[in-house]
Order: structure tokens, then C-alpha cells, then sequence
């Protein structure tokens, strides 16, 4: 990926965080998702007095991509901070995100410090995906 790709991503990541609609548990994340050809989609968690309704920024920015006619990503960059560190995304992010390419950077950026805490592939934090039809 280009520096300057990388750089608008992570600076989109922090910049939609503060879009996140997170009244319930004040834990506001902002995503940027690369496509193969740079371009960027971004997303917020958007949380629901149910819960069950509610929408991780990860799968809100894929779906955003998706949604434009966009299949091919390369990296996804994650705003977040709890407890002073980034966090990593959740299982069901994992899983949507490795039905499109299980070998996709995972840039987790802690939203106080700015920093990229952690740059690793999708496969190292989410081994033995879920693959429909497949022998497992």
C-alpha cells in the first residue's frame, strides 16, 4: 500500500470515529477499509438499545465498500481505545472480513495516542475461519 494511502486511512479511521453513535457504552470506533485499487470506505459503530441491532464500525465501513460494488480489499484500519490500548475487532467483524480476504492487514490505531499499535494480517488473529461448503 502506498504511504499516502496508508496515511489517508488512518487519518479517515480517527477523523469517522467521531461520527460513532454510542450512547449506551460510550466506546466510540471509527474504520477505514482499503480497497485493492486505494480506495477508501469508512464506517462507525452505530449502537441500539437492543444490542442485538447494533453495528460494528469494521462491518459498517465493508459494507459501505460493498454496497459501491467494491470486493477486493487489502487492509482495514481501526480507530478504538479502552483501557489506554486499541482494541482488537470482534469475532463476527472477523468472520465477515475474512469471507472477503482472510489475509487482510489489520492496522488497530489507538484513537488517544494516534499511534498504529499493531499492523498484523487478518489469518494471524482469526485462525480456522468459517468457510460455507468447504470440508473443515
Amino acid at each position: 500500500m502506498k504511504n499516502e494511502i496508508f496515511e489517508k486511512a488512518l487519518s479517515s479511521a480517527l477523523e469517522v470515529r467521531k461520527n460513532a453513535y454510542a450512547p449506551y457504552s460510550n466506546f466510540a470506533v471509527g474504520a477505514a477499509i482499503v480497497t485493492t485499487d486505494g480506495t477508501i470506505f469508512t464506517g462507525v459503530n452505530v449502537e441500539n438499545s437492543s444490542f442485538g441491532a447494533t453495528n460494528c464500525a469494521e462491518r459498517t465501513a465493508l459494507f459501505s465498500a460493498v454496497t459501491a460494488g467494491y470486493r477486493d480489499f487489502e487492509a482495514i484500519f481501526i480507530a478504538s481505545n479502552l483501557s489506554g490500548k486499541a482494541v482488537f475487532p470482534c469475532g463476527i467483524c472477523r468472520q465477515v472480513l475474512a469471507d472477503f480476504n482472510p489475509e487482510m492487514r489489520v492496522i488497530l490505531v489507538n484513537s488517544e495516542t494516534k499511534k498504529v499499535e499493531q499492523d498484523l494480517l487478518l489469518s494471524d488473529i482469526f485462525p480456522g475461519i468459517f468457510e460455507f461448503g468447504k470440508e473443515q
